[in-house]
């Protein structure tokens, strides 16, 4: 004899009713087809890559890998829709390259397509370096990486220099715990956020050889390759347009022969340079102007002269270089 839990012996247990079942619930309706246009018209991803295409000088590779991307998850969710399983894929990456040659920027609209299509909450990226992970004594690390975990969740974590988290040479060193923690989040909260590792291209490659983990993690591998002085003047040309400056007659000529000489030289970074000496050469303009007097034309607000990118110190082979406010940072 069987008892079920709370009947007594000799009680009258009614048989259970039978539930009428929805026939949809039953066996749902699959999709045949799922529409592209639908979804492009909804996320509006082609904007981003417009804007990728309009915004950054040459970098074809990067943009190609970014599109591929952007194609994968586009074409999972047209997969989700018509029933098709479909893991989320691992989206960590990897930039690497010179300093000034975009990987920020792409980060920033790499966020922007990955809020688009659902796969973060936010398009927001938290750009940290080692400073902001590890700590300096025991018990200092593991706190300070959940902080910014923490901020980063919804978004993109973007760990600039990222070999600075490993120092093999010294045994005391906190970067490990850091590396853990990343490690442990990595796999087991990816719907949370994603995490962008940038640096120097022969640096990031030892670094993930010597964190096999990491590197395991890391799905996608962008490599950022230089500029070379065509692409720079463009870069050039768009940054002056976007200000509403122009080249005055051979001033043009002038900073390509300002950027001859400062490839050669130390601390160059690439669009962060020439960012920085369109800033200076509007320095030399607005003092030359000031100094000048009188009424100002709107042509004279918005020239550019030779003679104020003359004045670098560029030209001058006794003086040190101009300095891009590069102080170990790749980004």
């Amino acid at each position: 004899m069987s008892f079920q839990f709370g009947i007594r012996p000799g009680d009258i247990v009614a048989e259970p009713e039978e539930m009428d079942v929805d026939a949809e619930e039953a066996d749902p309706v699959v999709k045949e087809e799922a529409d592209l246009g639908a979804i492009l018209d909804e996320t509006h991803v082609l904007e981003v890559l417009d804007q990728l295409d309009r915004e950054l000088i040459a970098l074809k590779p990067v943009k190609t890998r970014i599109r591929e991307i952007a194609a994968l998850l586009l074409i999972d969710k047209l997969r989700s829709e018509v029933g098709l399983a479909s893991e989320r894929p691992s989206l960590h990456m990897s930039f690497t390259g010179n300093p000034g040659t975009g990987k920020t920027t792409v980060a920033l609209k790499m966020a922007e397509i990955l809020h688009r299509l659902g796969y973060i909450a936010e398009p927001r990226v938290v750009s940290v370096t080692r400073d902001d992970l590890v700590g300096q004594y025991v018990g200092h690390t593991a706190p300070k990486t959940k902080e910014v975990l923490r901020r980063a969740y919804g978004g993109v974590l973007f760990i600039d220099e990222a070999y600075y988290l490993y120092k093999a040479e010294n045994e005391r060193d906190y970067g490990g715990e850091a590396i853990e923690i990343l490690l442990q989040v990595m796999e087991a909260e990816r719907d949370k956020l994603v995490v962008i590792f940038a640096g120097y291209k022969d640096r990031m490659d030892e670094f993930f050889k010597s964190n096999p983990g990491l590197s395991s993690r890391v799905a996608h591998h962008i490599d950022f390759p230089d500029y070379d002085v065509d692409e720079l003047m463009q870069i050039a040309r768009l940054m002056m347009k976007n200000q509403n400056y122009e080249f005055g007659p051979h001033a043009e000529d002038t900073f390509r022969e300002y950027l001859d000489r400062r490839v050669l030289r130390p601390r160059f970074a690439h669009g962060r340079s020439v960012r920085n000496s369109i800033d200076r050469a509007r320095l030399r303009q607005a003092n030359r102007l000031f100094g000048s007097g009188g009424v100002l034309t709107r042509e004279e607000l918005m020239t550019i002269t030779p003679d104020d990118i003359l004045q670098s110190s560029v030209f001058a082979e006794d003086h040190e270089p101009e300095d891009d406010g590069l102080v170990g940072g790749v980004v």
